[in-house]
């Protein structure tokens, strides 16, 4: 463990309290928050640019993996990069290219002449330690110190939080010792995610007064912000408490509490802010991530999946993080890094042998889990848990040069997904936990990109980015499987399908939301007020809807192929609110955005 120094130890502290939401993959920080406010609020939009993606691929089977054994190193002489990381079936293709827990003889990583030391930590403010102690020690004239951490991985969605509390202290010892984004080594697609009731599934609204078990503030809380912002529905911050119009939460210490608070049909006393009366409520839902999505499956089931980084498929990559002086002084040594795990990620999409070696090389890394285990939930597989009802557990993916190139924005006709990513969850616990997230910094300061992008400059064939694809046969057809429902206040010229200036930022919000939810179909849906002929209103509502598309499919193409998006006229025949006042038509003159699962 790294020794602290006096300034380390001071800055710890601050790191501790302004480290909420920071995403952890296993055993989430150990955080100590000011108590949260009592009023319910609905999250902010969570608005990412949309991503699309390949068909999601089945669940790989086979026999029994091999165990790798550590061997000696294959590149000692080379100087050490530690690497820290969570336990985490994104990172296949670090734990691939390196072959053990030091680079080993013929791998990837010695071929591109990196020694690096993959480490297992999964505290959150041990991870902020260990970076600052190595800028500090750089900050003293080491050229490349054998104390702390050269990088560590956690989840992108937590990023806003966990830099923001981290580059508050290390600032102080320059701004080029601020730590940032260099990459990333796949994504969560599938096993974080949000099980509740099937009636949550089909009718969002009913969640009202639920209560939920989960880890507050990490990546996996994230999938339940979203999802509530998308349909309206208010959170309930302060755990103390229940609000019947709101969804509300029973602390769990990490993922795999959540889950056993709900087989074992955990219960608490709470004060409901309407009665004032004391209520005995127990766990109905779970925010989890695999294995905890097992847990829940095979020990007492009733839960399906309300939605996941399935669906959220650019909310949750694996990002990672290092110091920005070194990084800049040591560009072969993170081109060559980033270059093994980008070559290891191809092999393992292309050739299942790859990907078995990789499950082996994980449980070696995470001293946890036999190989077959990790094999066997890096695909979503879909099971019937104990009750019989129809589950999805596991899933993710991992990335490749193109991957990086269409992450960041760095692609033809892509987005900045991490941007949108990093923004729109950090303005949740922004909006949620102000006093201790009172801001954060811009996307723009976080990333050193110099040498992603000299990767893609030398590299004359490149394997495609994973995008999604979609049915393109039947887009008349409503989604069957509504995964949120939201209006959205779109301003048109009178009578006309041209945006005002207002819409731009209203667009800007939809364009992130829809980025995030990248694994959805879209449906769009226009509706007027009733002034005007009933053919006329139904020609305007069409008009205005496919404007919505067009601009949508020019904006980001990579994120909207076709068969995404889907255009449905409603005219003045579904209104809200009574047309004989100006602010009933007002709401009845609306865009309505559906997202569903891909057909």
């Amino acid at each position: 463990m790294a020794r602290l120094t006096p300034l380390s130890k001071g800055l710890i502290t601050l790191i501790v309290l302004g480290a909420v939401g920071a995403g952890v993959y296993q055993q989430r920080a150990r955080l100590f928050p000011e108590k949260p406010h009592d009023e319910a609020r609905v999250p902010p939009r969570a608005d990412l640019p949309a991503v699309p993606a390949a068909a999601t691929p089945t669940a790989p089977t086979g026999g029994t993996i091999p165990a790798v054994v550590e061997g000696r190193p294959g590149c000692a002489g080379e100087p050490e990069v530690r690497f820290y990381h969570w336990a985490w079936n994104a990172q296949m293709g670090l734990m691939l290219a390196n072959g053990g827990k030091q680079a080993a003889k013929g791998s990837l990583m010695c071929k591109h002449g990196v020694n690096l030391r993959l480490i297992r930590e999964d505290n959150v403010d041990q991870m902020q330690s260990l970076l600052l102690t190595f800028a500090e020690r750089l900050k003293a004239g080491e050229r490349n110190p054998d104390k702390g951490s050269h990088f560590v991985a956690i989840m992108g969605d937590g990023s806003a939080a966990f830099l923001k509390a981290l580059n508050d202290n290390l600032k102080k010892l320059g701004a080029d010792y601020t730590a940032v984004v260099v990459g990333s080594t796949g994504f969560s697609r599938g096993e974080d995610k949000f099980m509740g009731p099937p009636a949550w599934k089909a009718n969002p609204q009913s969640a009202r007064g639920g209560v939920v078990s989960g880890y507050l503030r990490d990546g996996d809380w994230n999938i339940a912000m979203k999802w509530l912002a998308d349909n309206g529905i208010p959170n309930n911050p302060d755990e103390t408490v229940y609000d019947p119009d709101a969804l509300n939460w029973i602390p769990s210490s990490d993922y795999i509490d959540a889950a056993q608070k709900y087989v074992s049909g955990f219960c608490s006393d709470l004060k409901n802010v309407k009665t004032k009366q004391t209520e005995r409520r127990c766990v109905e839902a779970v925010v989890t991530w695999t294995p905890g999505d097992v847990t829940v499956a095979e020990s007492k089931g009733g839960l399906v999946s309300i939605v996941s980084t399935k669906e959220y498929r650019s909310q949750m990559p694996n990002v990672i993080i290092g110091n920005r002086k070194w990084i800049r002084e040591h560009q072969d040594l993170v081109k060559g890094m980033l270059a093994a795990i980008f070559e290891a990620g191809n092999q393992i999409k292309q050739d299942d042998a790859a990907l078995r070696k990789a499950a082996a090389v994980s449980a070696l890394v995470y001293a946890e889990k036999d190989p077959d285990y990790w094999y066997r939930y890096f695909a979503v597989r879909t099971v019937a848990d104990k009750q019989g009802l129809t589950v999805e557990l596991g899933g993710s993916a991992v990335n490749n040069l193109a991957d990086n190139l269409n992450l960041f924005g760095l692609a033809p006709g892509s987005t900045n997904l991490f941007g949108a990513t990093y923004q729109v969850f950090g303005e949740i616990v922004k909006q949620q936990y102000p006093k201790l997230v009172p801001s954060i910094y811009p996307a723009d300061q976080v990333v050193e990109l110099t040498a992603l992008k000299a990767l893609a400059a030398e590299t004359t064939a490149m394997a495609p980015a994973d995008l999604p694809s979609f049915n393109t046969v039947d887009t008349a057809r409503a989604t069957t499987s509504v995964v949120s429902r939201r209006s959205w206040d779109i301003q048109f010229a009178t009578a006309k399908a041209q945006f005002t200036p207002k819409a731009a930022d209203t667009l800007q919000q939809l364009l992130k939301d829809l980025v995030i939810a990248g694994g959805t179909t879209v449906e769009i849906h226009g509706h007027t007020d009733s002034v005007g002929s009933v053919d006329a209103n139904a020609q305007l509502s069409e008009d205005r809807a496919f404007a919505v598309k067009t601009w949508l499919e020019r904006k980001a193409p990579t994120s909207f192929p076709q068969g995404r998006v889907r255009v449905f006229s409603h005219g003045s025949t579904e209104p809200l609110a009574s047309n004989g006042t100006a602010e009933g038509r007002a709401r009845n003159r609306r865009v309505e955005i559906v997202l569903g699962t891909n057909l």
